[in-house]
């Protein structure tokens, strides 16, 4: 596997600080926010600097029931010939649900959501990574991913899975330790278990981001600082097997290029320590786990190292292994964004945490495609926008989210909406062209403020 260093998520808002900073040999970007044809001049200026560029995808749902769109690997697989990237990322999650497979209707996530780790599962993943690598001109990774709820019966531990993945599709992996740790305030799940019993021969890079905790519930929001408890899982990969490239990755809250150097410092010293450094935040390691093997109806068990195609289990998902994951995955999307009843066996808090978290995203995103919402409602925007979501699940995409949330406050007598105003935005927003009036009624509500 390609080395690539110490690096950095490259986002607009630290291009320049980027440009700046000693030590980066590569960033990651994400996938869906470039254009191949007209690539952001920091990012083409680090290319011609011998910088490595990789994109990151985040709308694939490799975890999801239904086989990968084809239109969105070929956007991905353009993204990496665009960058020269020596291979690409995605997630083991979903991010929609619904649709032909499930006869109902189709629903968007608008976040990365854990998949049960079951069979099923498994099977369904497996084949859609295949598909996925057919499709790219370069290796893919696929990244674990952090969550704020478990599935009900599920078959395999963290690591279980992932090793099978690996060994079944021969798919790099991501392994994001910030991620370990969430599952592990969250689910409960030991990170060392799950680094014990990875492939570590598999891993292409790692991921370190910061977070914070809420009411017992740890957010992974890339917008705070890396804890001593994500460099001690750093640690333990570390000592482990030396990770061929290790990324800070920060969204959100950008502190002074400064902090984000002594990160990045704090990074490297326990990578090129073999993670002596960081061992007292480090998680007292489990007993390696069995690697996940099949079971027969006769309970013998078959050896899933790789000792070539006759012992390994067929990786050709049933359709009804597809539809079963779908109807799951749907009722459990349809509850955290439709209000419809939730499956048994989930936890009732920790969905609730989970849905309110999907709708918070979902008013950032919209107030950032559409920023002339927020001063148009002012202090109300997230409130009216919260009751909106409530039972109007995201389905054509933000932008289109934004006019139909214009038009439910419009649809009725609301105190505190300029509706003039906002009428006069929803207007100029989804005829066939601007009318050029957005700007000059956003400016007339802050007038009025003033």
């Amino acid at each position: 596997m390609r080395r690539l260093g110490t690096g950095i998520g490259w986002r607009p808002e630290i291009a320049e600080a980027v440009e700046r900073m000693p030590g980066i040999d590569w960033v990651e970007v994400v996938a869906e926010n470039v254009c191949p044809g007209h690539l952001p001049e920091g990012l083409r200026r680090l290319r011609e600097r011998g910088v490595t560029v990789v994109p990151h995808g985040v709308s694939l749902g490799l975890g999801g029931a239904e086989r990968p769109d084809a239109g969105r690997l070929t956007a991905l697989a353009e993204r990496a010939e665009a960058l020269g990237a020596p291979l690409v990322t995605e997630h083991i999650a979903f991010v929609r649900a619904g649709g032909a497979l499930t006869a109902s209707p189709r629903l968007e996530a608008g976040h990365l959501l854990p998949g049960p780790r079951t069979r099923d599962a498994l099977d369904v993943l497996c084949e859609n990574v295949r598909i996925a690598q057919d499709a790219l001109p370069v290796p893919l990774a696929v990244e674990n991913i952090a969550a704020l709820f478990s599935w009900p019966d599920e078959e395999l531990t963290e690591g279980q899975f992932l090793y099978e993945l690996a060994d079944r599709t021969g798919v790099r992996l991501l392994i994001d330790v910030a991620n370990l740790h969430t599952n592990h305030v969250n689910r409960g799940e030991d990170p060392a278990e799950a680094l014990a019993g990875l492939p570590l021969e598999a891993i292409a890079y790692v991921h370190v981001a910061g977070g914070v905790e809420r009411d017992g519930v740890w957010h992974d929001s890339h917008a705070h600082p890396v804890p001593d408890a994500v460099l001690g899982i750093l640690a333990d990969l570390a000592s482990r097997a030396a990770p061929p490239g290790v990324l800070l990755e920060r969204d959100e809250n950008f502190p002074e290029p400064a902090e984000l150097e002594r990160e990045l410092a704090a990074i490297r010293e326990v990578v090129e320590s073999g993670g002596r450094v960081g061992a007292r935040a480090r998680p007292v390691p489990s007993a390696r786990p069995v690697p996940s093997a099949r079971t027969d109806d006769t309970g013998d068990t078959g050896d899933t190292g790789d000792t070539g195609d006759m012992n390994r289990p067929d990786d050709t998902a049933d359709v009804r292994a597809r539809q079963r994951l779908g109807v799951a995955q749907a009722a459990v999307l349809s509850s955290l964004v439709a209000g419809t009843p939730l499956p048994e066996g989930f936890d009732r808090a920790r969905m609730g945490v989970q849905a309110r978290a999907l709708a918070a995203k979902r008013a950032d995103v919209v107030a950032k495609v559409a920023p002339e919402l927020p001063v148009l409602l002012g202090a109300s925007y997230r409130k009216s926008f919260l009751e909106y979501a409530r039972t109007r699940p995201l389905g054509g995409g933000y932008r289109r989210d934004a006019l139909d949330f214009a038009g439910f406050l419009l649809d009725g007598e609301r105190a505190g909406v300029p509706r003039r105003e906002l009428r006069e935005w929803w207007l100029d927003r989804s005829g066939p062209a601007p009318r050029g009036r957005v700007a000059r009624a956003a400016r007339r509500v802050l007038s009025r403020r003033a």
